[in-house]
């Protein structure tokens, strides 16, 4: 499996202290990254500047857990959602991702995920 892509949540994941450090390592690793949210705006601006994409479901008309608003961001990222893994807290969500096609994280803390993408990606990120 040739994952590129990694798509995070941003409440209940990438708001996580810790969360921003590990996309960072991936992304300068060469890992294509999107925040995908159920928002009309990112409540940080500047978080827009520290990922390749926003898919924001306010702007594109499409909400987790549909199937587009995951291959919307894949897109946006140049990859197949095949090639992409989602990771958000809530389980409908990731179920949701998974039905698109996509390999799927259900976040619980920082340790448990950043193994998960590490093992996935072949990333050491220091878990």
């Amino acid at each position: 499996m040739d994952l590129r892509g990694l798509l995070l949540d941003y409440a209940g994941v990438l708001d996580e202290p810790g969360v921003d450090a590990v996309a960072r390592t991936l992304r300068l690793a060469g890992v294509r990254t999107a925040v995908v949210s159920n928002a009309d705006r990112l409540p940080e601006p500047g978080l827009a500047d520290t990922v390749d994409a926003v898919v924001l479901s306010g702007v594109v008309g499409f909400a987790k857990p549909e199937a587009e608003i995951y291959r919307i961001a894949a897109r946006r990222i140049g990859v197949r959602p095949e090639e992409c893994v989602f990771v958000d807290d809530l389980r409908r969500n990731v179920e949701g991702a998974v039905a698109a096609g996509m390999v799927g994280i259900n976040h619980a803390d920082l340790e448990a995920t950043a193994v998960e993408l590490e093992a996935l990606f072949g990333v050491d990120l220091g878990a």
